[in-house]
């Protein structure tokens, strides 16, 4: 039986979809990326903004045709999209076969095998569930760089955010889980370590009664094999002197942090739930710098949120141009059903929303490019992911540089370099969101 997994959304997503292919390599299962060829196809969905949620829409309803008219025998949705809407998905899509929440994709074995004996099963356990496996996951993005999910759900309640009823509240997995873990990433080549979840900053508070981060990084950077850990998804209000401290000290902990803060404006600061001001804004990035002057700050930011006035979007650009981030990503807000903020007044037209978002994003591709230039003569350490082909040029990525949401290093050599390889690039050429170097004797 060959079984095709797709896996939409996140990177916390594809750390749920790696533990479903490890379990189901386990039992005995072989996979397929071809659809024709796959006796079963599961779909790992996300439904965090309205564009994902069509995006899993769309790739259930793709999917299914090949129940008609190819060699499935089984369809399979898991995930947040399966979790919040499995009513739904029932009544309207009676191809899918089987559903699994968020909380239960460790089941995914006994769904497989009972649906291609022909019986259904649907299993939307709570989602405060905690899933801890115990067969290793398949690697799927390439070897060398591997996410680390180090918590489930959040107990922050921003009002846009629908998170907290499909994830369930903060559960932080135990110290030891997740070392046992990435030991064994590092045993199979991986060399970058990224830290996720919902949010990192608070990670441990809820089983050991303190944020336990910084602890936990010490731990991981103490594994041999592992060279760079980055973390992600850091609330500002949240990062403390600890922190701070580790991201500074710890030689194998990149100086880049994931920050979003998602506006600049006190008063839609407030509507959102967020809990942080401005000027805690400013304080907490000028923290940063001035204790790690060379570290790269990436943020996230929505436009158009329900009541945003004309002022209120100048505000967020007059703070991204003083602010310079060095890496910015810019969504329009999306009204989520069951959220508070879907039923505020004031709510903006999508063309204000997109207008913004541009206004946003064409701003902060000035900010990219004297980023990018200040970098040219500058020496860094580069993590090879590839090779163009045809031509002396490998591809990778900088300290800088997040797999996925950032750019690359395009280093011309006629060495040979192999995918994980960490070598020395002089930066030779700087475009808006790229670099370009050579290699170094």
């Amino acid at each position: 039986m060959k079984i095709m997994f797709v896996s939409l959304g996140c990177d916390k997503n594809l750390v749920d979809t790696e533990n479903m292919l490890g379990i189901l390599r386990n039992r005995g299962f072989e996979f397929t990326d071809d659809e024709y060829e796959a006796d079963v196809i599961a779909i790992n969905t996300c439904c965090f903004i309205h564009d994902a949620k069509q995006e899993s829409i769309d790739t259930i309803l793709e999917m299914a045709e090949h129940k008609k008219d190819g060699k499935c025998k089984a369809l399979i949705v898991s995930g947040c999209l399966a979790h919040r809407y499995h009513d739904e998905i029932e009544k309207e899509i009676p191809e899918v076969d089987a559903l699994l929440g968020t909380a239960s994709y460790d089941k995914i074995a006994e769904v497989v095998l009972s649906v291609l004996e022909g019986k259904g099963y649907s299993c939307i356990d709570d989602a405060d569930r905690l899933v801890m496996t115990k067969d290793e996951r398949i690697i799927t993005t390439g070897g060398y760089y591997e996410y680390l999910k180090i918590a489930e759900g959040c107990d922050k309640h921003c009002t846009y955010c629908i998170i907290p009823k499909v994830r369930g509240n903060y559960r932080s997995y135990p110290m030891e889980y997740l070392v046992k873990q990435a030991e064994q990433l590092a045993e199979k080549g991986v060399k970058e370590l990224i830290l996720v979840a919902q949010e990192t900053t608070v990670y441990g508070v809820d089983i050991y009664g303190k944020k336990m981060l910084a602890e936990l990084v010490k731990k991981l950077a103490a594994i041999k094999d592992i060279a760079w850990i980055r973390i992600l998804y850091c609330y500002p209000e949240e990062i403390d002197d600890a922190l701070i401290e580790v991201i500074k000290n710890e030689p194998k902990v990149c100086h880049y942090l994931d920050m979003p803060i998602q506006h600049a404006s006190d008063s839609i600061l407030k509507k959102m739930g967020r809990r942080t001001t401005k000027q805690e804004l400013k304080d907490v990035i000028n923290k940063l710098r001035e204790n790690i002057p060379d570290i790269a700050l990436r943020t996230t930011l929505i436009t158009g949120f329900p009541g945003e006035t004309q002022k209120d979007h100048e505000e967020m650009l007059d703070f991204v141009d003083e602010m310079e981030f060095d890496r910015l990503g810019v969504f329009t807000y999306s009204p989520e059903e069951d959220t508070p903020a879907a039923v505020m007044p004031d709510q903006i037209d999508e063309e204000v929303k997109e207008q913004r978002r541009d206004a946003v994003m064409e701003l902060q591709q000035e900010v990219s490019l004297d980023k990018s230039e200040e970098m040219v003569g500058k020496v860094i350490d580069c993590l090879i992911e590839g090779k163009i082909e045809d031509d002396d040029t490998y591809v990778g990525r900088s300290y800088k540089d997040a797999p996925n949401v950032d750019g690359f290093v395009f280093v011309k050599t006629d060495a040979n370099l192999m995918s994980g390889d960490i070598v020395k690039v002089r930066i030779d050429g700087a475009m808006e969101y790229d670099l370009i170097g050579s290699l170094c004797d």
